[in-house]
């Protein structure tokens, strides 16, 4: 899409109007993938393996980085107009690779569940987590889990909607969290650098466009290769911990690249300048901790009903401090400098209080008993008990579909 509307626009044929309104079609895209791709991998994972999955999905996006920072490199010398169509041409590869490829990605099993198809849901289970032997114990365990809590949800005395996240203290708990993990996947101090890196190198003395590029690629690769590594980690040291961990480790590093900005702003030493790039791949590597769990955690603390209504939420929050991100960042950082990244310090300060006050640990917990978490004993048991009832029956969906009163 890019290579066409660069095409067109080098050619005349399209105004600016019709450029703009191709962007806000392929971002109305983007965000429908970056939306649904963490709910299905999720929802599909068996339980052993589902953080570490959906952390891996998340660490993929510095692969993108990683092939547009090197690619925008490699073209900077070309001296026609393949400079820019190279890498518009790139990103329309991945995007037909992405249509060649849906057609054979499986549906969630409680999607299946939700829709009265359970034999689709436990055919997919068994696929997934017992290579097809829909009589596993795990298998019916996990079925029995699922057709329970979904009926317990659709028996509830409310409809499903946004406003749940408001009608109960465990509700509001997940929706303190969820709000405030995507204002800090963007508001912790590295949108500076995913899209102002340019200025941050002019105001410690690299200036030179080559080497910037050249210092984007490595940061990338960097990115790239700690967020992958970090995920495999994500069940051996627990959510919390790294969370807590990630916060604190940005705060210290951003307070030191804070002091050597000033230095650098009274002394104009190399050495300090290079202090500051060495804190930023400091401060990367605490990010990168943590990074890959904003869809992880995000979507298994909440209940299915709610989860793809909360995960909007988190990426409606994350957008809006990216809109903070785009319009205000450019601005401070050319009036007042290295005095605004004080403003990052305290929010990383606040940060690490909230983490520590109000995020629990979902280590090794199945989806469907995370409810206890945040709902309390009583509704847990609720829902082990009617659970319990399934399971003893043998009859599976059909006695979840009985708790809502339904033939």
């Amino acid at each position: 899409m890019f290579m066409l509307i660069g095409v067109a626009l080098q050619s005349g044929s399209i105004n600016f109007s019709m450029f703009v309104g191709a962007r806000y079609i392929l971002g109305f895209g983007d965000i429908i993938v970056i939306c649904t791709a963490p709910l299905l991998i999720t929802e599909i994972s068996p339980a052993q393996d589902r953080a570490i999955l959906v952390t891996i999905a998340g660490a993929t996006y510095h692969s993108g980085a990683f092939i547009a920072a090197w690619t925008t490199y490699g073209t900077l010398k070309i001296e026609s107009e393949w400079s820019w169509r190279a890498p518009s041409l790139i990103q329309g590869l991945f995007t037909i690779l992405m249509l060649a490829v849906v057609w054979w990605i499986p549906e969630s099993p409680r999607y299946y569940v939700s829709k009265d198809q359970p034999e689709k849901g436990l055919q997919i289970l068994a696929h997934y987590h017992a290579e097809g032997d829909e009589s596993d114990e795990v298998v019916q365990l996990e079925f029995t889990e699922i057709t329970t809590a979904i009926a317990m949800e659709r028996n509830s005395e409310h409809s499903s909607s946004y406003v749940d996240f408001l009608r109960t203290a465990g509700n509001r708990k997940r929706l303190l969290i969820i709000a405030s993990f995507g204002l800090f996947a963007q508001w912790s101090g590295n949108g500076l650098v995913s899209y102002y890196l340019n200025l941050i190198m002019d105001s410690i003395g690299i200036k030179d466009s080559n080497k910037q590029l050249l210092i984007n690629g490595a940061l990338t690769s960097f990115n790239l290769v700690t967020n992958v590594f970090f995920s495999f980690f994500v069940d051996n040291w627990g959510r919390r911990p790294i969370m807590l961990v990630s916060s604190a480790g940005m705060l210290v590093a951003f307070v030191i690249w804070t002091a050597l900005s000033a230095r650098y702003d009274a002394q104009s030493s190399s050495s300090l300048g290079s202090g500051v790039l060495g804190m930023i791949f400091i401060y990367y590597l605490f990010y990168n901790l943590k990074s890959g769990l904003i869809a992880s955690y995000t979507t298994e603390i909440l209940p299915y009903s709610m989860r793809a209504k909360g995960y909007t939420i988190m990426e409606f929050a994350m957008y809006i401090a990216l809109f903070f991100n785009q319009y205000v960042n450019p601005i401070a950082l050319e009036n007042i400098h290295w005095r605004y990244y004080f403003f990052y310090c305290c929010f990383l300060a606040v940060e690490v209080v909230v983490i520590w006050y109000f995020y629990v640990e979902t280590r090794y917990v199945p989806l469907e008993e995370i409810t206890k978490l945040f709902d309390g004993d009583d509704v847990a048991a609720a829902t082990n008990m009617e659970m319990e009832k399934a399971w003893e029956s043998g009859k599976g969906f059909t006695t979840a579909v009985h708790i809502e009163g339904e033939d």
